[in-house]
């Protein structure tokens, strides 16, 4: 069984750091691609930045380009992104998502609160 882990969320004030991990276990392939969205309260879940395989990034949102910084370890399936200068706004569960051909794994989302 494929199952995706973040890790790296929490409570933090305006201007802060944090880092994000999200682990795949169970899949012997490399995704082609890895995602993060984000999911705020009362609102849909909405692409953040993508990865890929070959180390392409995108980043889906404006709001976080300059701030967001996306990466991964192909050889794990690891992608990880990293979150400066975090606002209020960006408060949302964060989930991470491997692509392979038609098959696609989510992880179970990681809280990241910012407030003063």
């Amino acid at each position: 069984q494929v199952t995706l882990v973040e890790s790296g969320g929490g409570l933090v004030q305006p201007g802060e750091s944090l880092r994000l991990s999200c682990a795949a276990y169970g899949f012997s392939h490399s995704f082609h691609t890895m995602e993060w969205f984000r999911q705020a309260p009362g609102k849909q879940r909405n692409e953040v930045a993508r990865v890929t395989d070959e180390g392409s990034t995108y980043y889906a949102d404006d709001s976080v380009k300059g701030r967001f910084t996306i990466s991964r370890d192909g050889a794990k399936n690891t992608v990880y992104l990293q979150m400066d200068s975090l606002k209020p706004e960006d408060t949302a569960v964060y989930y991470c998502k491997g692509a392979w051909g038609p098959y696609i794994y989510w992880g179970q989302g990681t809280q990241v609160t910012v407030r003063p």
